[in-house]
């Protein structure tokens, strides 16, 4: 746990309004402590680190120029907001953020009152803004909504959709842009500064709207007075997009300038309309590692804060990612027509060696998982067999597409589905719980689940070779340590396969489920099955197990509710069979976040709970081994 004595003013400070009580002379000191106690508490437990970095001065302008809570603060994303959660209230308890009951990993509104709006996705901060300053005028309050967004999110449809909204209805929101690309570096330095707070200023304001009115009447040189501003705003700003969508724009400005930052947002505050703000930083600011390197030190283990050197275990067996990353470089050598497609994850989905070997046939679409879904389905329409890497929680932002463009025309669409079930330390936002769900209601689609690194592998190459849509969903992390074959052999589409027999129960696991479920078969003396296929089911062996055994448990790392073991149900109404069924998996609530490990545990999806529930249900079943299918929740 980082010594907080060690930074004398960030000690003082509790809330935002400790923070507005000292000096602006003191801000700099201020930002100089917060960013050093980043760095070593992110060191000692690890976490978004890069991102948060690079936010520290605007993070304290903000919270310093504005009334928060009373004034909105909208985050996009959120792993910026590390800075924001030391200033408002949560400093003592920073080092336990992303842990079993500690910190949550991003904004969350049940956390604390200064986390206006819940994020984990992208692009949302304009939206959910813009409804909040529209409220405050329908409610009559003096509140100013702030939307900071940046990190690749203006990548998304969504934000611009979101922008031109809030053009539409002059709503009072300020839209700060963290641009931390750096790819607009040169337009910032003093000049640039310098004309930014003169444009935010209330003589330039009152100018700019009173010589509207005044030029309306007068259209020839009210044209001239527009092309004369676009031409003066053109040379230090490229403004002119947000200008059309209805927004005074300024910028781009220096986040790394506190005094800058101070007087620009304190001049932007009072006024009223749509108000865009540029500014540019620098992730990873003020530690060398991780600015010459922002990738890597998104989100670090903990590491030697001195050498930069990242404390990670080294790890005998390869990552789901990893594994996928090198079935697709191995197939794209066999297949000429495969092209990847990832929403911005080409690091997270095991991209990297891809793009390097086949950049022609690699296409990252930013954070736009529609497009990306769409844009494979044009693919696959011209002759071309498109895979499509992407998380299962981000998947769930393109459902439509994926029912519309890809499953209505049964287009041979390949989706990698990474991160399925509980992910662990980026809690619900990030946790794939829902794809069993969602995805295999549709018609035409074939989705399989491995049990293992080499049954990932081979189910890939199987949907490569069906002439339809078909989705492979993997977990997070490694898998049981299954060495993995070179060569690559289609699967028998809907055939399960038996890896225990034994007695009275049988256990029809999925997925990441079935090792777990194999120590709780032993100590059952049950039959254990790898279902491999959600769509279609082994139906042939689901009815030979019902009419072999008292009762059927189903396992899966997805809701419940809909789930695989709702489908079992169904084939068994459906056949007339009534046979007791329990299903196992994620309940009806949204799980925290932890390490996997707790998460699962905490749903009764570890060994000992599967054991346990399983006994306990069993117990009640004995007398009655010929009643209706039942699915009991934890």
């Amino acid at each position: 746990m980082t010594d907080i004595s060690a930074f004398p003013l960030l000690t003082r400070i509790n809330s935002p309004e400790d923070l507005r009580a000292l000096p602006e002379s003191d801000l700099k000191q201020v930002t100089d402590e917060l960013r050093a106690f980043l760095i070593q508490t992110v060191s000692d437990v690890g976490g978004h680190f890069a991102a948060g970095l690079g936010v520290v001065e605007l993070t304290v302008a903000l919270h310093y120029v504005f009334n928060t809570p009373h004034d909105r603060l909208v985050w996009d994303v959120g792993h910026q907001a590390y800075p924001h959660k030391v200033l408002t209230g949560r400093r003592e308890r920073l080092h336990t953020i992303r842990k079993w009951h500690g910190l949550a990993p991003f904004p969350k509104r049940e956390e604390s009152e200064f986390d206006t709006f819940g994020v984990g996705h992208s692009s949302t901060s304009i939206s959910a803004a813009l409804g909040m300053a529209l409220a405050a005028k329908q409610n009559g309050e003096d509140r100013r909504v702030v939307a900071l967004i940046g990190d690749g999110a203006m990548t998304a449809g969504m934000a611009f959709e979101a922008l031109n909204h809030a053009g539409s209805v002059n709503a009072d929101l300020l839209v700060v842009l963290n641009d931390n690309d750096m790819s607009i570096s040169g337009n910032v330095g003093a000049l640039s500064n310098y004309f930014a707070e003169v444009l935010s200023g209330r003589v330039y304001s009152h100018i700019r709207e009173g010589g509207k009115k005044v030029l309306s009447i007068m259209p020839s040189v009210r044209e001239l007075a527009r092309r004369s501003e676009e031409f003066m705003k053109g040379i230090v700003a490229p403004g002119a997009l947000f200008e059309e969508l209805g927004f005074n724009y300024i910028g781009p400005i220096d986040g790394h300038d506190m005094d800058t930052l101070v007087g620009t947002l304190r001049n932007m505050r009072v006024l009223k309309g749509p108000q865009f703000l540029h500014v540019v930083t620098r992730k990873g600011k003020g530690y060398a590692p991780a600015e010459k390197d922002p990738i890597k030190w998104h989100g670090p283990s903990a590491f030697d804060p001195a050498t930069g050197e990242i404390k990670e275990k080294p790890a005998a067996n390869p990552t789901y990612s990893e594994v996928f990353g090198q079935w697709l470089c191995d197939m794209a050598q066999q297949e000429p027509r495969l092209v990847a497609i990832t929403p911005a994850m080409r690091e997270g989905s095991g991209l990297v060696e891809f793009e390097r070997r086949f950049p022609k046939r690699y296409f990252d679409v930013g954070i736009a998982e529609q497009h990306a879904v769409t844009l494979a389905a044009g693919f696959a329409c011209g002759g071309l067999k498109p895979v499509v890497a992407i998380y299962s929680t981000f998947l769930q932002r393109a459902y439509d597409q994926l029912i519309h463009d890809v499953a209505l025309q049964s287009l041979p669409v390949l989706f990698a589905i990474d991160r399925a079930g509980l992910v662990g330390p980026d809690g619900p936002t990030h946790a794939g719980s829902y794809d069993f769900t969602y995805m295999r209601c549709l018609p035409n689609l074939v989705l399989m689940a491995p049990a293992d690194e080499n049954e990932c592998r081979q189910m890939l190459y199987t949907g490569m070779t069906l002439n339809q849509p078909a989705a492979v969903r993997y977990p997070r992390g490694r898998g049981p340590g299954i060495k993995l074959e070179k060569r690559m052999q289609a699967l028998p589409i809907g055939k399960a396969e038996v890896r225990r027999r034994g007695k009275k129960l049988a256990l029809l696991a999925f997925g990441a489920m079935v090792e777990t479920a194999r120590a709780a078969a032993e100590a059952l003396d049950a039959t254990l099955v790898n279902m491999r296929f959600v769509k279609p089911l082994d139906g042939k062996l689901i009815l030979e197990l019902a009419a072999s055994h008292d009762c059927l448990i189903t396992i899966e790392d997805n809701a419940i509710a809909g789930g695989a073991g709702g489908a079992v149900n169904e084939f068994l109404a459906v056949h007339g069979i009534h046979k007791p069924v329990l299903n196992l998996g994620i309940p009806d609530r949204f799980v925290e976040h932890g390490s996997r490990d707790e998460c699962l545990k905490s749903t009764g999806l570890d060994a000992a709970g599967i054991g346990q529930s399983v006994t306990t249900w069993f117990a009640v079943q004995q007398p009655q081994t010929r009643r209706q299918p039942r699915a009991a929740h934890h």
